[in-house]
């Protein structure tokens, strides 16, 4: 029986049947959907470097946060139906544009397809490693129907306080939830490796979003992640929370990162002792830096 007939995949457990066109928290039923597959060319060095990364983003997310910057796709309005074999195919097409890795953004609603289809993708001589990248909000449970199957995990740590995850993603259990999460992630994957030309084959890089006025949750955020990982994973400290037009008149939300903020919480990372990450330099706060969902079939 699939797990999206009583749907507990995500923190959420809603229950569901998505198999009987329940759509649940996510917005999605069973079938697997997805809004574009293309090289990617905006993640850290390590991902992205000169070639791309070969990303597809699936349509629907358990989170679906006031600040998200893909919320046509968040919310369903943009996407195609595909099988895991479909899903498979559009892999190997994203290998031959020249791909560094498969970057799978925001599958965790989709988790048994998306496996069948890696499981698929391999037996057929697929080599590239597959990156997780997730909003961090995931079921330890779920995260181990990839294990063996995903190389590197690409998760946020979005708040320390629940307030905060209350507020902007409706989810005060989110920090929780994180912490299980990477747990669970570290487990699989284990310490980052490279390879010769700088691109990652393995481990976990954890991104952090700055939100303008919250500099101390995201200090928070950083001393948890430092304090018990240290350097077995990366850290990427990200400013470029983008105000987006449906967020409506959020005094929050409706200014940028300032680059004092910025730096007063790379300091902080610094006076940690934290090595290993990626920090953001120059103007990035962009919908420029947003994926083009242009509409048309991502295939």
């Amino acid at each position: 029986m699939s797990r999206m007939s009583d749907c507990i995949l995500c923190p959420r457990e809603c229950h569901a049947d998505r198999t009987a066109e329940e759509r649940g928290y996510c917005g999605m039923t069973d079938r697997m959907k997805i809004a574009r597959a293309d090289l990617h060319m905006w993640e850290e060095p390590c991902i992205s470097g000169e070639r791309g990364s070969g990303t597809v983003f699936f349509t629907g997310c358990p989170l679906r946060c006031a600040f998200c910057q893909n919320h046509e796709i968040a919310c369903d309005r943009m996407g195609w139906e595909i099988s895991a074999q479909e899903l498979s195919d559009i892999l190997f097409r994203l290998k031959e544009k020249g791909a560094a890795n498969i970057n799978l953004v925001t599958p965790g609603h989709f988790a048994e397809p998306v496996a069948d289809a890696l499981k698929e993708a391999r037996n057929h001589g697929l080599d590239l490693p597959v990156i997780c990248n997730t909003g961090g909000y995931e079921k330890k449970e779920t995260l181990r129907l990839w294990e063996g199957l995903v190389d590197v995990y690409l998760p946020d740590f979005k708040y320390m306080d629940p307030r905060l995850a209350e507020k902007y993603s409706h989810a005060p259990d989110y920090p929780k939830a994180a912490k299980e999460a990477l747990k669970e992630m570290v487990r699989q994957v284990g310490v980052c490796e490279f390879n010769e030309d700088g691109f990652i084959q393995k481990g976990v890089i954890v991104r952090h979003l700055i939100l303008p006025g919250h500099t101390r949750d995201s200090k928070d955020v950083l001393r948890y992640l430092f304090e018990t990982y240290g350097h077995t994973i990366y850290l990427s400290i990200m400013n470029q929370y983008t105000p987006m037009k449906w967020m409506g008149e959020d005094q929050d939300l409706s200014r940028k990162v300032t680059r004092r903020e910025y730096q007063k919480v790379i300091d902080y990372a610094l006076k940690l002792g934290v090595e290993n990450g990626f920090i953001q330099q120059g103007e990035t706060a962009s919908e420029s830096f947003i994926p083009p969902f242009s509409g048309e079939r991502p295939w």
